[in-house]
């Protein structure tokens, strides 16, 4: 099997001698497996579930029990080509030109900061190449949705600069039909990107990468559906949420985003050290109009208040300097530095406004019944280190650890006196020692934690705050080639404390969207992954996640006050999961390849996907069933060109993306957010 090798502790280190549990896509892998999203990676990985809803680039992941927030910081540190990605909606992206993925689970604070509370995603884009070298990529799907990728690479002055360039179109006419307008709502009208590198290496100490990357879209917004209200008397979710209901309200809402990147890397071989210095720049934007009762003038749902809207604009500015000074590789005593910068500016526009005609244009020109805006801007810094000392030929103790700092200002815009400030800081430490039993099996344990900043939710709404989150987590992990290194399996047992676990609901009656934090949250569990490859022909890979969160405490008297007026029996949180975590997880791989002639090959391959019951809220009332997904891929693959067909979700498991009962969503009714149907095509590729 191909030796992966991964940069995921800031040098280059074989996967099976990381002592962390981390699982890596090759860019073969990304090649066989058709990965083109982020949700198509997080699928093949234990303990990481993906739900996708409301805006385009709106995304919840949930890592080992912790869980992603809306408008807010993700549990998991997302870096591209050493940038960190700020943001939560910059996780959900285009897949195109990839190299490879490096996906690490635990807390991984010490060397990643705030934010890597429940992990950190690695992802590397191909670099510029010393050879002139190109593709061109295209591919059809149901629902007359089409995607075509290109890239060319080579030589400005060889052997020291070097470009390449690579870009994507993606649009969909869509899957799920909204019943009473008769059309579809998960449309993407366009979702293009381009991005440029450029690799300056005048000698063999110093290098400079620059690379800018943009990206547009338009897309379907919050085509929720209506669940358990006066439009269906006689559902009542209880336990069972997975009686999928189509959406049927009279606005069919449009995302309209676009982000652009800007970034540096210069490093430096100083001799008793790499220094590295990395900057770099996001402007993002998403506004998004969308209906807010998710009904229609045949079926209101909130009686005497007619039909209603909803959106928000949203701007953001991330700026983002790294410096770290990292040792050689070959030394018994090896030490890692650094400090880390970020300004944050934010501005955010929500509106609820009356329906009177149907039009998206009312944000602007409507009969507007709540109209609030905010500016957010925080500061944060953070110095870092990290020493490995071999104890022995077999043993290593490695010990790191980093202060964060985090200072958040908000204000109204036009509201004197209404700018507040708070301070959010954080010590992390991390411990780990490891041991090689034999020459194929690494043995380690790991003490570490991780830190979330808390903030301010937006002016005026019932819990206008909510504190940071601190994350320790205790896990012991086994990793082992096998079958003369022809097979790996590794597993990881952990147990993680959260004070303050950090949950997010929405609050319809006035279009807020709300964090606060639980008291005490406790999740166990393991994951393992195992890779065989049977024969020079047949690969087979698999994947096993469990974790069973409890929540411990709420703590927070006036949560508790809120939830109880919106209906929730606070008796059955204690002892409850923690929202949208999936107990069981579950994922099984098999590839063949057959040399059909010289240069001609064959390649088959089928994925199988478990998802056990999903916890939507802190309640446990409203349950997913399990969810089965069967994914199946055949390609024929020529020295420069394949054409494959694919399909997913081929069973047309029928679910939801995304529930929000109704004492977590301030209305009447709760809303699901029907997933994609079963998705199929063709794609082809050529390679020059």
């Amino acid at each position: 099997m191909e030796t992966v090798t991964v940069t995921a502790q800031f040098r280059e280190q074989e996967l099976q001698e990381v002592p962390n549990s981390v699982v890596a896509f090759t860019a073969q892998d990304i090649e066989d497996a058709g990965i083109r999203s982020t949700e198509d990676f997080i699928a093949l990985t234990p303990n990481l579930t993906f739900d996708d809803s409301f805006t385009y680039l709106n995304s919840f992941v949930v890592v080992r029990g912790v869980t992603q927030i809306n408008n807010a910081d993700s549990p998991v540190a997302i870096i591209v080509d050493g940038v960190p990605q700020n943001s939560q909606k910059q996780f959900k992206m285009p897949l195109f030109d990839v190299q490879q993925i490096e996906v690490l689970k635990g807390p991984q604070g010490s060397l990643y900061g705030r934010n890597a509370i429940g992990g950190a995603i690695n992802i590397v884009t191909k670099q510029p190449t010393n050879e002139f070298e190109g593709f061109v990529a295209g591919g059809l799907s149901n629902g007359s949705g089409y995607r075509m990728d290109a890239g060319i690479s080579g030589p400005v002055v060889k052997d020291q600069l070097l470009f390449r360039v690579s870009g994507s179109y993606y649009e969909t006419g869509g899957l799920i039909k909204n019943t009473y307008l008769g059309r579809t709502v998960d449309d993407v009208d366009h979702d293009y990107s381009i991005r440029g590198k450029l690799a300056y290496t005048p000698n063999e100490v110093f290098s400079l990468d620059l690379r800018a990357s943009y990206n547009d879209a338009q897309a379907g917004a919050a085509y929720d559906a209506v669940v358990n209200s006066t439009l269906n008397p006689d559902f009542r979710s209880g336990n069972n949420s997975n009686d999928v209901f189509e959406p049927r309200s009279s606005l069919a809402g449009v995302t309209k985003a676009d982000i652009t990147d800007l970034s540096g890397k210069a490093t430096l071989d100083m001799g008793f050290a790499t220094a590295t210095y990395i900057l770099g720049y996001t402007d993002l934007n998403e506004d998004y109009r969308s209906d807010l009762d998710f009904s229609n003038p045949t079926q209101p749902t909130f009686g005497p208040f007619g039909e209603l809207g909803q959106g928000q604009n949203l701007s953001l500015q991330l700026m983002s300097q790294e410096l770290r000074f990292v040792s050689p590789d070959t030394r018994a005593f090896r030490w890692i530095a650094g400090a880390y910068y970020l300004q944050t500016d934010r501005s955010l526009l929500t509106r609820g406004f009356l329906d009177l005609n149907g039009s998206l244009d009312q944000f602007e020109n409507g009969v507007i019944i709540i109209d609030r805006g905010e500016d957010n801007d925080n500061t944060a810094w953070a110095l870092f280190g990290q020493a490995e000392f071999d104890l022995s030929e077999r043993a290593t103790l490695q010990v790191g650890a980093r202060y964060d700092e985090d200072q958040r200002n908000q204000n109204m815009p036009g509201a004197a006196g209404s700018g507040r400030s708070t301070t959010f800081d954080a010590f992390q430490p991390k411990v780990t020692l490891s041991y090689d039993i034999t020459p194929d099996v690494l043995g380690y344990a790991t003490y570490s934690t991780g830190f979330r900043s808390g903030g301010f939710n937006a002016p005026g709404v019932v819990l206008d705050s909510f504190g940071d989150e601190m994350l320790t987590n205790y896990e012991l992990g086994l990793k082992s080639t096998f079958a003369n290194g022809d097979g790996t399996f590794n597993i990881a047992a952990f147990a993680s404390e959260s004070d303050g676990f950090q949950f997010f609901f929405v609050d319809a009656s006035t279009v807020s969207q709300i964090i606060s934090n639980l008291d005490k949250v406790d999740m166990r569990g393991f994951d393992a992954d195992v890779q065989y490859r049977l024969s020079d022909q047949i690969t087979v890979t698999g994947g096993v996640g469990y974790t069973d969160s409890e929540i411990k405490s709420i703590g927070n008297a006036q949560l508790e006050s809120y939830l109880t007026a919106s209906g929730v029996d606070i008796s059955k949180v204690i002892g409850s999961h923690s929202p949208k975590t999936t107990e069981w997880s579950f994922n099984l791989g098999a590839q063949y390849i057959k040399q059909v002639r010289s240069n001609l090959s064959a390649v088959f391959r089928v994925d199988y996907e478990y998802q056990g019951e999903k916890f939507w809220q802190i309640d446990n009332v409203d349950v997913r069933d399990p969810v089965n997904l069967v994914s199946l891929r055949a390609s024929l693959e020529g020295e420069r060109w394949s054409a494959s067909i694919w399909g997913k979700n081929l069973l047309d498991e029928e679910y939801y993306a995304d529930f929000n009962p109704s004492e977590y969503a301030g209305a009447p009714f709760d809303l699901g957010s029907q997933a994609r149907p079963a998705t199929y095509g063709v794609d082809l590729k050529y390679k020059f």
